[in-house]
């Protein structure tokens, strides 16, 4: 996978452009550090390529709470306990 700088999207972006055309994507750095993806996609694509990119940010999003879960030991709460603080969330609410 290839590396732009953003100071080389901001200098040479046409180059950038067709390198993105070849390539199919590039990581975008600001200090060395990525910060963005750039995906080619099309018109006839563009829906289907954002479909996708949002499932797999759903599916790092869901991994990373059950990380959480694991780190936290939250993952061992019963059911039973889980529809307690339901319960008395819904209680206070009522209040």
């Amino acid at each position: 996978m290839r590396f732009v700088s953003v100071r080389e999207l901001r200098a040479r972006s046409a180059a950038v452009w067709k390198t993105l055309a070849q390539e199919k994507e590039l990581v975008v750095t600001s200090n060395g550090k990525p910060i963005a993806l750039l995906s080619a996609t099309s018109e006839e694509r563009l829906e289907e390529s954002l479909d996708a990119v949002r499932r797999a940010r759903a599916q790092a999003a869901v991994a990373a709470i059950q990380d959480a879960s694991l780190q936290s030991g939250t993952h061992r709460i019963t059911l039973d306990r889980i529809n307690a603080e339901i319960d008395a969330v819904r209680r206070d609410r009522a209040r």
